[in-house]
């Protein structure tokens, strides 16, 4: 039998409702919405216009009841650390963006209570100067935190705001800095250290758990039964992506490239090390409790900002066209520090990296085209970095690099990736996050595996027979 799922996938930069159809021997995904993210800057710091992105999620789900009115479940993964500040069920002010400037102050308030190898002990997360913690003291020094009752991540929120149920899905709880990295929990001793208010924190649910069923008022406006659960899944957009890894063996590691790009390796246990923390690499929560070992890569962000500033003339810049004109540059150009903090916030990026070059010595880029090259060259090389770390680190052999996501499209930066690691890449699938969130809903709707008991091998077997990856051979070896 053959059912649908919706779901919901929020990035960065654009939102998208799929529908799921998953059967025996089927998985198809078809697209009901998509819909721009634009963060918007006011006086007090850069934020996210979350309410216009829930209004385009209510209309994106309208649409995919219209389509298929039998649905099954519907879920919702979006990014990671941002999160609502909640009192008596109402949003006390738009989510701030991660990439406003305030945190700065949070990671000294934080650091003078709980040094950061002490902090990676206990949470095993990567130093981000976003991550939510650092946040959260940001937001006791303004005086907010103290005002709210509940903190919702952004997935969390939506599932608020559709089934009035307060909950935290595990792995994007993982991404808060505030988890326990052995015990899966909110870390009690650790936030009462930081002075952070307890109960701030909801209960937390795993994926593939139910939040609740949708709002009278939200099934109504969408035309659906209110009996219709909201299903947790990979909440973490990441977590999401890696279900959805076509992977035949277990010694792959996988690239999810988009915005950013979160570069790794699936483990069953942390590894919590003092070389780990100096390298920057994090213990994230994954699917069934497996471990998402990564880095966090600076991603395709750097070539959208620069398209960004290039389009600020009043040009429309044709991308394909540009990054074929890359891919023919004659000469070597720069290779870049692609995680360097300087390319963190919006603004004006061929310009940072020009500056960048000319500081260490390097040539700049001339040309566009140049820029483009760069960019890619300087991404696939910070890939191989960490895929070289992430090995060492964990001990874990591998063997082929699954990119995933939309980079998965951009054939000159996979090529460039097989080359500077010098492993096969295999390419796709592009909407995995989508993917991963459908088949997490479908096996806890008993749609795939008997009674939900599909192993994520079993389900990545789906994902390779339904999209065959682009495959790239290394035409050198290693970086």
């Amino acid at each position: 039998m053959t059912a649908a799922v919706a779901a919901v996938d929020l990035g960065a930069t654009s939102g998208r409702v799929m529908l799921g159809y998953v059967g025996h021997d089927e998985l198809r995904l078809v697209p009901v919405a998509r819909f721009p993210n634009n963060p918007v800057r006011i006086l007090d710091g850069l934020h996210w216009n979350i309410l216009e992105l829930y209004r385009n999620v209510v209309v994106g789900l309208a649409s995919a009841v219209r389509e298929e009115p039998d649905i099954r479940s519907i879920a919702v993964d979006s990014w990671a650390v941002d999160y609502a500040l909640m009192r008596d069920g109402r949003m006390l002010g738009n989510p701030y963006h991660y990439r406003d400037e305030r945190t700065a102050a949070g990671v000294d308030a934080t650091h003078t209570l709980v040094g950061p190898a002490e902090l990676y002990a206990a949470n095993g997360l990567q130093f981000l100067p976003f991550n939510t913690l650092y946040q959260f003291a940001a937001d006791q020094l303004a005086g907010s935190l103290q005002q709210a009752q509940t903190a919702l991540l952004v997935p969390d929120l939506i599932d608020y705001w559709l089934t009035g149920a307060a909950r935290a899905e595990k792995t994007n709880a993982s991404t808060t800095g505030l988890l326990n990295v052995s015990t899966g929990q909110w870390d009690s001793a650790l936030i009462e250290r930081l002075g952070l208010p307890r109960g701030i924190l909801p209960e937390l649910v795993e994926p593939g758990s139910t939040v609740g069923t949708l709002l009278p008022s939200v099934a109504a406006e969408i035309g659906a039964s209110s009996a219709l659960p909201v299903s947790a899944v990979g909440s973490h957009d990441t977590a999401s992506a890696v279900v959805a890894v076509p992977a035949a063996g277990e010694d792959f590691a996988y690239i999810s490239s988009g915005t950013w790009s979160l570069v790794g390796v699936e483990l069953e246990h942390p590894v919590v090390s003092e070389a780990g923390r100096a390298a920057n690499f994090t213990n994230e929560g994954g699917v069934d409790g497996r471990i998402r070992y990564l880095k966090n890569v600076s991603g395709l962000w750097l070539l959208s900002e620069s398209v960004r500033t290039w389009e600020r003339t009043g040009e429309q810049i044709d991308l394909p066209t540009l990054i074929s004109a890359a891919a023919a540059v004659p000469t070597p150009v720069p290779v870049f520090d692609a995680g360097d903090p300087v390319f963190t916030a919006p603004g004006d990026m061929p310009g940072r990296i020009a500056e960048w070059c000319t500081a260490h010595g390097r040539p700049a880029p001339q040309s566009r085209a140049e820029f483009v090259r760069s960019i890619l060259e300087s991404l696939a090389d910070a890939y191989a970095l960490a895929l070289e770390q992430a090995s060492e680190l964990s001990g874990k052999q591998i063997g082929v690099v699954h990119v995933v996501g939309g980079g998965s499209q951009n054939a000159l930066l996979c090529q460039l990736t097989a080359d500077r690691t010098g492993r096969p890449v295999l390419a796709g699938p592009v909407e995995a996050t989508a993917v991963g969130n459908v088949l997490v809903q479908a096996r806890a709707q008993g749609l795939v595996g008997v009674g939900g008991s599909a192993s994520l091998e079993a389900l990545r077997a789906i994902v390779a027979k339904t999209f065959a990856p682009a495959r790239y051979e290394p035409a050198t070896r290693g970086r």
